[in-house]
């Protein structure tokens, strides 16, 4: 890989490493309908001139309405909520971690979807690995308050390991920005009754107001931009190695700027998923590309694409 691929690598793992310490900061004052609103909103207003500037966005959506529906609740609507409702009850470095069992979660939900990949025993023994990282960062939080927020989080691994393969199956042929910037518009216009209800009646602070800059340019707009380029440079494969690089980069940010513990526990935990997650993933390749058979058809895309924290 180039130095510049380096680069867009290195971006993009904090880039989607540090939603996690913003939606904690802001959602400490704004509600979790706040947060998502502004957050879909900005990224929506950055991206959408770039997609109409590509043009055919209005035959895109006509052709490929049902299925960009489906994506945008299942990867933004309902998981952008819930991992942020779930945060103002678990540290974000936990969420993070949680967050770091889709590819395990995809690699189950896959079969459903009718792909042909062949489970062989380092695949099961990542996937037993991840869950057992998995039992051991939320053991400790089921006997508070915690379980309803745990539930949250797992309901948005679930969206975030079913959406990629609605984008397989039925948007591999749909420009990534043609799929953003309308799925973060469509998110804004649903969560601005909420939000309007929810305002808040004093002036939020600088640092939770930097959050939401930061969550609605960096994490989003910028992220998707970057990706892109990226996966020009790398290709789809490479680009989604990132997917193990977040989790530490969340626990990094939790620990620096939230003070929040770095325990054995997690320390264990992060190992298990990690290590759980590469073998999961790990899928028999020929010149080194990674090949997924499709009951119907090969839908391996060509512009790729991850889960977005």
């Amino acid at each position: 890989m180039t130095a510049r691929g380096w680069f867009l690598f290195s971006l993009m793992g904090v880039v989607w490493g540090i939603p996690y310490l913003m939606i904690k900061v802001a959602v400490d004052e704004l509600s979790p309908s706040m947060v998502v609103f502004v957050r879909c909103a900005v990224g929506a207003a950055l991206l959408l001139p770039f997609a109409l500037r590509q043009g055919g966005l209005g035959r895109t959506v006509a052709a490929h309405w049902r299925p960009m529906l489906a994506f945008a609740c299942i990867e933004i609507i309902g998981p952008w909520f819930t991992l942020t409702d779930a945060e103002r009850h678990l540290s974000s470095s936990t969420a993070g971690l949680l967050i770091a069992g889709v590819p395990i979660v995809g690699v189950v939900l896959a079969r459903f979807f009718g792909a042909r990949e062949h489970l062989g025993a380092r695949r099961v023994t990542g996937l037993a690995l991840g869950l057992a990282g998995v039992t051991v960062l939320t053991l400790p939080h089921l006997t508070g308050g915690d379980a309803r927020s745990l539930a949250e989080v797992l309901l948005t691994v679930v969206g975030y390991a079913t959406a990629p393969l609605i984008a397989a199956r039925h948007l591999k042929d749909v420009p990534s920005l043609h799929l953003t910037a309308p799925c973060l518009a469509l998110a804004a216009l649903v969560y601005a009754p909420a939000a309007a209800a929810t305002w808040p009646a004093h002036a939020p602070s600088g640092e939770a107001l930097a959050s939401l800059a930061g969550l609605g340019v960096i994490c989003t707009a910028v992220a998707f931009v970057a990706f892109l380029e990226l996966i020009k440079e790398a290709g789809p494969t490479r680009a989604t190695v990132i997917t193990y690089v977040n989790p530490a980069v969340a626990v990094a940010a939790g620990a620096l700027f939230l003070g929040e513990a770095l325990t054995a526990t997690i320390v264990a935990a992060f190992a298990l998923i990690l290590t759980g997650s590469v073998l999961a993933t790990a899928a028999a390749s020929t010149g080194g590309s990674r090949r997924v058979r499709w009951s119907t058809r090969q839908t391996s895309r060509a512009d790729g694409r991850v889960e977005s924290p």
